[in-house]
């Protein structure tokens, strides 16, 4: 079996219970993707950017974001990703708990790679997170992998 890529993922979400929930996914289904952290929009696009406390981040391979940030929110981050050359390569997976149309239809018109509604569910959410990694890691070719 080859052995598995390493994928810089970032995460980009404020609710603690969650970050934990991803946290414990990785480690669950032995990712060993490196997983990095932001809270808020706004640190995202300095993640992103280099800029600030991030200058040292790598770039990511895949973004978990969230829809409802503090400061700047998702649907404004991944617009600002997209409309930006040196980002918008970088796959986006819209990982909420909104199950509202209106937010999936603008997802997508915003160029996201994928949404998915974040199971309440423990168990459900470990696979839900499995599998993302799986198809991104195992399955999509990532540019410059």
């Amino acid at each position: 079996m080859p052995e598995q890529k390493v994928i810089d993922v970032l995460l980009v979400e404020d609710d603690p219970g969650d970050v934990l929930m991803t946290r414990e996914a990785f480690e669950h289904n032995k990712v060993r993707n490196r997983l990095s952290v932001v809270a808020d929009g706004v640190s995202a696009l300095q993640f992103l950017r280099k800029e600030s406390e991030h200058a040292d981040a790598p770039t990511p391979d895949l973004v978990l974001l969230d829809l409802n940030l503090p400061r700047m929110d998702g649907r404004e981050v991944l617009e600002a990703m997209k409309s930006d050359e040196r980002m918008r390569s970088i796959p986006v997976v819209v990982l909420t708990t909104s199950e509202a149309e209106e937010d999936v239809v603008r997802s997508y018109s915003l160029h996201a790679n994928a949404y998915v509604t974040k199971p309440v569910d423990f168990d459900r959410f470990i696979d839900v997170v499995r599998q993302i990694d799986e198809f991104f890691v195992e399955v999509v070719r990532l540019p410059g992998r």
